[in-house]
C-alpha cells in the first residue's frame, strides 16, 4: 500500500465513519478521574462475563471487521476501528475504562502514575511494571515514551500524525530515579494527561519519521500485549493475532485471535454457517437471530408450527448482546449562511423537534433507555454527565413558532404542495442519490442495518423486535396541541421572509446500515413541516456524505456522529473551536463543521483543559457545553445502540459499551 503523502492533514481529529460501523475515535484514550458515579444512568456492558477459570484455554476466535486495517499505527489518519482493535490487544494500554467510563491505571504496564508537582510546571512520573517488556525482550523504557512525543507533538511535518492534541503541551521527557521511571514535564497545564501514551510505541516505530510513517503499516516487529501480529492474508481477508509468549501478565486464554474482513450484509450468514464468531450486526439480522431463538407457540393439533420448521437450527446457537455505544447521533445545523446563520431560527429548529421521541423510536424497539442526550462533551452515567439541554429548552412549537416571527419569518399562505408524509401543505422535496469519494463522519445509528431481507423464513411480526418503531410521534400541530391525523404532526404554509421561503437543505445517507437514520431524518421534517420551515431532502450515498457535503458545508441540516472521550476538555474543543478566517479568506474550521461557535467557548475549553482540579475541570466544560446548546449548531440526540451477535459459547465479548476489552480474558465457555 502506498505511504500516506505529506499533505495529509496532521492534527485534525478524525470524525466517525459510522455507515459503514467502522468508528475511528478521537484519538485513542484510556482515561482518568475520581471515583464517585457520574450523572444520568448508565447502560451496562453485555459480553457474557465469565471469571478466568471458566474460560477454556486454547481455541481460535473469528471476529468480524469492516476491512482490514490499514494501517496499524493509530495516530495515523488512516487508523480505523480495526487498527484500534489490534493495537489494544498488542500494545501498552497505561489507562483503560471500566463500564462506567472511569479510567483505570493498568497495573500490566504502570505501578503508579502521578502528578508530582503542579508549579512552575505540570510534572507526571510514571513508574513502569519492572516486568513490561517487547516482543524482544527489552523492557519499555523512557525512550519509548521520548519518541513518541517527539513523533506526535507537531513541530516536524515529515511525521503524517492525525493530531498532536496534548502532546504539543509537553516540554520534555526523561528518566527518572531508575529505568523504569518516566518524568514528563509540561510547558502548558494538562489536565487529559491520562489520555497520552495510550497506545504506547516502541522506539523502533516512532524514533523516525521512515519507521514512522511506513515501519507499522502491515505489520508489528514489536509488540508488549498478551497477543502479537502473526499472520496477514489479504486474499482470505484475515489477520491472525496469536498468543505472545513474552507476555508477563494472565496469559490469552485463546490461542488465536482473527480478524476477518466481512460485509455487514454477509455476517448473519457467516456466523450460521460456523464462519464467525463474533460481529457486530444490525437491528434487522439481530431481529432474524431473535427470532430464531424464541420459543415456537404451538399450533393446535400435533403439528409443530410452521414458523418453527423455517427457523434455521445454526442460528440457535447465536446470541445478540446490546448496549449503548460509546458515541452519540447529533443534528447538525450549519450556521455559515443562510437562514440558519442566525441564532434565532436555529433554536427555532431545536425547539420544534422533540428530542425523546425520536430517542425512544430508535432505542425503545431494541430494549434499551430512550433517554435523550443532555450532553455534548460526555455521555450518560460517565463521570462529569450533566444535562445543560435546558440551555435551549424541551419541545415547543409555539416558542419556534415565536422566534421565527422574531427572525422575520412570517407566516404565509398554502402553496398548494404536498408532503409526502400526510399530503398536507408543505415544501418536503427530496432529490435523487447523489454519490461522491470516499470520506470521514459518515452518519448511521444502526452501523450495521440490512436491507436485505433474511433467509429465515420468518413472518415479519417475528422479525421486527429490534426494527425501529416509526409510529411513535408525540403529534403536536403548529399550535403544539395533538394533531388529529392519527399522531403525526400537521404541515403549516412554509414561512417567507422578503419574498424566499424559508426551506433547508436536509442532507440525509442513503445506504444498507442508514434505515433508521432515514426515519429519524423524516421525523425532524414532519416536525419542522409542523412549525412553517419546509426541508428539501438530498439522498446521498456513504462515500459522498462527508467530503461534498459535511466538510464543503454545502448542508442546512445532517444527522452523524461523534464517538465520546473521557477527556472532552483537551480532546472536544476541535469539534466546537470558533471558526476563524485563513489567510487565503476561506474559514478555518478546524472539525466544527457546524461553523458556529464563540471565544468565550474557546476560553472555557483551554481554561478546562490547563485546570488540574478534576471537579474544576469539569465545572468548567459543563458551562461550555450549556453555551454550545444555547448556539444551537449541534443538538445531540441519543447515544447509538450496540448489537453484537456471539456464538452462545463465547465469553468475556459482546457489546463493551464504556468499557475497554480485557484481551487476555475473551475465549470459550469452558
Amino acid at each position: 500500500m502506498a505511504p500516506l503523502t505529506p499533505t495529509r492533514p496532521r492534527t485534525r481529529r478524525r470524525a466517525a465513519l459510522l455507515a459503514a460501523g467502522l468508528l475511528l475515535p478521537l484519538p485513542l484514550l484510556g482515561g482518568c478521574g475520581a471515583d464517585h458515579d457520574g450523572g444520568g444512568r448508565i447502560t451496562p456492558q453485555d459480553i457474557g462475563a465469565a471469571a478466568r477459570p471458566r474460560v477454556a484455554d486454547g481455541g481460535t476466535l473469528t471476529w468480524a471487521v469492516d476491512a482490514l486495517p490499514s494501517t496499524l499505527n493509530a495516530f495515523q489518519t488512516d487508523a480505523d476501528s480495526a487498527t484500534q482493535r489490534v493495537a489494544g490487544a498488542v500494545l501498552p494500554a497505561l489507562f483503560t475504562s471500566d463500564e462506567r467510563g472511569r479510567p483505570q491505571r493498568n497495573p500490566d504496564y504502570l505501578r503508579s502514575a502521578e502528578v508530582v508537582q503542579r508549579e512552575p510546571h505540570q510534572v507526571v512520573v510514571y513508574k513502569l511494571n519492572p516486568k513490561a517488556v517487547w516482543s524482544n525482550g527489552k523492557p519499555l523504557t523512557a525512550a519509548d515514551f521520548e519518541a513518541q512525543w517527539k513523533a506526535l507533538r507537531g513541530k516536524d511535518s515529515a511525521y503524517w500524525a492525525a493530531h498532536n492534541t496534548g502532546y504539543d503541551r509537553i516540554d520534555h521527557v526523561e528518566r527518572g530515579a531508575d529505568e523504569h521511571e518516566v518524568k514528563v514535564t509540561f510547558a502548558r497545564g494538562c489536565a487529559d494527561w491520562p489520555a497520552l501514551f495510550t497506545p504506547l510505541y516502541p522506539q523502533a516505530v516512532t524514533g523516525s519519521a521512515d519507521d514512522f510513517n511506513d515501519g507499522a503499516r502491515n505489520d508489528l516487529k514489536l509488540s508488549a500485549g498478551p497477543f502479537r501480529v502473526a499472520d496477514r492474508d489479504e486474499k482470505e481477508g484475515t489477520l491472525t493475532l496469536a498468543r505472545s509468549p513474552k507476555w508477563w501478565g494472565e496469559p490469552a486464554k485463546l490461542n488465536q485471535l482473527v480478524l476477518r474482513a466481512l460485509p455487514r450484509t454477509e455476517r448473519a450468514a457467516a456466523l450460521a454457517a460456523g464462519k464467525l464468531d463474533l460481529a457486530d450486526v444490525g437491528a434487522a439480522d439481530a431481529g432474524r437471530i431473535a427470532a430464531a431463538n424464541k420459543p415456537a407457540k404451538q399450533d393446535k393439533g400435533d403439528k409443530p408450527p410452521a414458523a418453527a420448521a423455517a427457523r434455521p437450527a445454526a442460528l440457535r446457537g447465536i446470541v445478540v448482546r446490546k448496549s449503548l455505544e460509546p458515541a452519540y447521533t447529533q443534528l447538525a445545523l450549519n450556521g455559515a449562511s443562510g437562514p440558519l446563520s442566525d441564532e434565532r431560527v436555529r433554536r427555532a429548529v431545536a425547539r420544534a423537534i422533540d428530542r425523546r421521541a425520536i430517542a425512544k423510536s430508535v432505542l425503545g424497539p431494541l430494549g434499551l433507555p430512550v433517554d435523550p442526550l443532555g450532553s455534548h462533551l460526555f455521555l450518560s452515567g460517565q463521570e462529569g454527565y450533566e444535562d445543560n439541554s435546558d440551555a435551549i429548552g424541551g419541545p415547543d412549537p409555539k416558542a419556534a413558532q415565536a422566534l421565527l416571527a422574531e427572525a422575520g419569518w412570517k407566516k404565509a399562505e398554502g402553496d398548494g404542495r404536498k408532503t409526502a408524509a400526510d399530503g398536507r401543505a408543505g415544501t418536503r422535496r427530496t432529490l435523487g442519490l447523489r454519490p461522491g469519494p470516499a470520506a470521514g463522519p459518515v452518519p448511521s445509528d444502526d452501523p450495521a442495518e440490512s436491507e436485505e431481507s433474511g433467509e429465515s423464513g420468518e413472518s415479519a411480526a417475528d422479525e421486527t423486535e429490534y426494527a425501529a418503531d416509526d409510529s411513535l410521534d408525540d403529534g403536536a400541530g403548529p399550535d403544539g396541541k395533538p394533531a388529529a391525523d392519527g399522531g403525526r404532526a400537521a404541515a403549516a404554509p412554509v414561512r417567507m421572509k422578503n419574498g424566499k421561503k424559508l426551506t433547508l437543505r436536509f442532507v440525509v445517507p442513503v445506504s444498507a446500515g442508514t434505515d433508521s437514520l432515514r426515519s429519524v431524518a423524516d421525523r425532524i421534517a414532519r416536525r419542522l413541516d409542523a412549525v412553517g420551515i419546509g426541508t428539501e431532502v438530498t439522498k446521498v450515498g456513504d462515500a459522498g456524505f462527508f467530503k461534498d457535503h459535511i466538510a464543503a458545508g454545502s448542508y442546512d441540516l445532517a444527522l452523524y456522529s461523534w464517538p465520546a472521550t473521557p477527556y472532552p476538555a483537551m480532546d472536544a474543543r476541535p469539534l466546537y473551536a470558533k471558526p476563524q478566517p485563513a489567510a487565503d479568506g476561506s474559514l478555518t474550521v478546524e472539525q466544527n463543521y457546524t461553523r458556529v461557535g464563540t471565544d468565550r467557548i474557546d476560553q472555557l475549553f483551554d481554561q478546562a483543559s490547563t485546570e488540574l482540579d478534576t471537579e474544576a475541570s469539569r465545572d468548567l466544560a459543563s458551562r461550555a457545553d450549556a453555551r454550545i446548546w444555547s448556539l444551537a449548531g449541534s443538538i445531540p440526540l441519543y447515544q447509538r445502540p450496540q448489537l453484537v451477535a456471539a456464538r452462545k459459547t463465547v465469553v468475556n465479548a459482546g457489546a463493551f459499551g464504556l468499557a475497554t476489552p480485557r484481551y487476555q480474558d475473551i475465549g470459550f465457555k469452558r
